[in-house]
């Protein structure tokens, strides 16, 4: 399955890399998760999901954790291509309701019309072909079903944020990262037919804890970062140290402890099943 995953994201997402990711990757704000309790009508479950690209199972946890979608998930099937990741995920997640195992988004091994819900957090802008991916989505949910993607993204807005993102952003290497917007080509895949029109979009802002330390290591968890030759990360690591404590239109939190707020965009978007 490996060719079919982008070559950065095999190397930047591989074994060696995963607890770095968890560790400092954000959370995803409630009132999302609020947002797609509501689209899905309220259910009182029990809800087959599928979770595509889970990664280390950060949006995995909050779903489960969440007070009103927590309880409803009957089952929770996760596909994930890293080995690494997968290794993550099983450590930090034990439920009786959830299973990981080897996927792509054109490959799921789920039955068809199995999932009331599908989601894809912080993965999809890796697909590399959307119109075989839709198919397979389409094929796996049953008649008015759900696929969510979802995305968290640093906010420009805030000026420290910024420098820092136009620091490493410049080592993206041609990656199909979601702020370049490639993702929205899905909308003129063929198999985009087998869902209802218009999709929905809603976007939060929304602020995370920080520290000095977890800003640093957040950037060494993005798979273009992590693949760079050591001398370059060092240059970058001291460029991004230099800029956070600068903090220009930082807001703390907690000063005396150097804790801020971490400024981010949440997207959520929303097709639902003929």
């Amino acid at each position: 399955m490996t060719n079919q995953v982008h070559r950065v994201a095999q190397t930047g997402f591989g074994e060696g890399t995963n607890e770095l990711y968890d560790t400092y990757r954000p959370t995803y704000p409630n009132s999302q998760l609020d947002y797609i309790f509501t689209a899905l009508g309220n259910p009182v479950g029990p809800l087959n999901v599928l979770e595509l690209g889970s990664g280390t199972g950060i949006f995995t946890r909050c779903l489960l954790a969440h007070e009103a979608l927590g309880p409803v998930v009957g089952k929770l099937d996760a596909v994930e291509p890293s080995a690494g990741m997968r290794a993550r995920f099983s450590e930090t997640i034990r439920d009786g309701r959830v299973s990981c195992r080897e996927g792509v988004f054109e490959s799921t091994g789920a039955v068809d019309g199995w999932a009331d819900l599908v989601v894809i957090a912080q993965a999809w802008h890796w697909c590399p072909d959307f119109d075989k991916a839709l198919t397979e989505i389409a094929r796996v949910l049953q008649p008015g079903g759900l696929v969510v993607f979802i995305w968290n993204l640093e906010d420009m807005d805030v000026p420290w944020v910024a420098k820092n993102r136009h620091m490493y952003e410049r080592y993206e290497q041609g990656t199909p990262q979601f702020r370049l917007g490639l993702w929205r080509q899905m909308f003129n895949a063929p198999a985009i037919q087998n869902f209802k029109t218009p999709h929905e979009e809603h976007e939060v802002v929304h602020t995370v804890p920080t520290t000095l330390k977890a800003v640093i290591e957040r950037v060494f968890t993005k798979s273009y970062v992590a693949v760079l030759p050591e001398s370059e990360k060092a240059l970058l690591r001291k460029d991004i140290h230099d800029n956070t404590v600068l903090g220009e239109g930082r807001t703390w939190i907690d000063e005396e402890n150097g804790i801020w707020e971490y400024p981010h965009k949440n997207l959520v978007v929303l097709l639902q099943k003929k």
